[in-house]
């Protein structure tokens, strides 16, 4: 397991925030929760996307060369803020 918070926690905070990330998209994709086919495919693709990521970074990397694509920061909060809203929102039209 390649996760050390003292030898380089910020590697390490990558592959947790990779991994929440991904358990959370998923989520969002399976719920739905009034989101459109298209939204939810997005949430499925990126989850996936995220989890295989921090799992292999997590298991299988060996060290080296590794590359932190910084929308992986911004896009769950954006995916978050759509779900919500698509949520609260079907429900005010309700």
């Amino acid at each position: 397991m390649n996760i050390d918070f003292g030898a380089d926690a910020a590697f390490s905070w990558y592959v947790v925030f990779l991994l929440v990330s991904g358990v959370a998209m998923l989520l969002m994709a399976a719920i739905g929760g009034g989101q459109s086919i298209g939204e939810r495919l997005l949430n499925l693709a990126f989850g996936v996307g995220f989890l295989g990521y921090a799992v292999y970074l997590g298991f299988i990397f060996d060290g080296g060369e590794y590359f932190m694509f910084f929308y992986a920061f911004i896009l769950p909060v954006l995916m978050l803020f759509r779900f919500f809203s698509a949520v609260f929102g079907k429900r005010q039209s309700a």
